[in-house]
């Protein structure tokens, strides 16, 4: 793994704004950052995929154990919900998407800090405008996800989103979770959805 300093791309903000990222700088600061980047190998993506796979299959099993064990509280999950959680896990409802936060040097194995497992946070940023960015910088590379095609094909094996509208909602106040779920509705109507927004409120 290679962190390398690049120069940002003349008129970097209006192209990631053109391609639905508004909040590419967050109170002064910049949120979105093209001064570096970095290089993985084949073997560093192939033990990123592994661990990814593993610590997904570790999380689900951890769900059956909570909801075999009534083990709700030590997730602070409270009692009025318990029974949507059971429902939807006794369902194999399908789930959406998660963000693992690692820890990974490239030579030690990947270390699991944080699942994120009902955010959208980056979720615009690592689907489509790396790539964007990505073409213009190194046109010849590729990067390893697919998180646009997998979203989309989501939407598409899921009938019970093709019956009936599906909404998509965040708070007014915060332009990144607005970014972030207008990028997931777009995928829905990719995918043939009937997609909706309104504020939660």
């Amino acid at each position: 793994m290679e962190r390398m300093s690049v120069r940002p791309r003349d008129e970097w903000r209006r192209r990631v704004e053109s391609q639905g990222m508004s909040y590419h700088t967050i109170e002064g600061g910049l949120y979105w950052d093209e001064s570096a980047c970095y290089r993985f190998t084949g073997r560093e993506i192939d033990a990123l995929d592994d661990a990814t796979a593993e610590l997904q299959r570790l999380c689900r099993a951890a769900v059956q154990e909570v909801v075999r064990r009534d083990l709700f509280h030590r997730l602070r999950i409270p009692r009025e919900f318990i029974p949507l959680v059971i429902r939807s896990w006794e369902a194999s409802e399908p789930s959406l998407y998660g963000r693992f936060d690692l820890v990974f040097d490239g030579v030690g194995p990947p270390k699991l800090l944080e699942y994120n497992a009902d955010t959208p946070t980056a979720l615009l940023e690592a689907s489509v405008i790396q790539w964007f960015w990505l073409k213009d910088m190194f046109p010849r590379a590729d990067q390893f996800n697919s998180i646009h095609e997998k979203l989309i094909r989501f939407w598409q094996r899921c009938p019970d989103f093709r019956a009936s509208p599906v909404y998509f909602s965040c708070v007014r106040e915060s332009d990144e979770d607005l970014g972030n779920v207008e990028y997931l509705m777009d995928t829905a109507l990719q995918a043939g959805v009937d997609a909706r927004f309104l504020y939660i409120d």
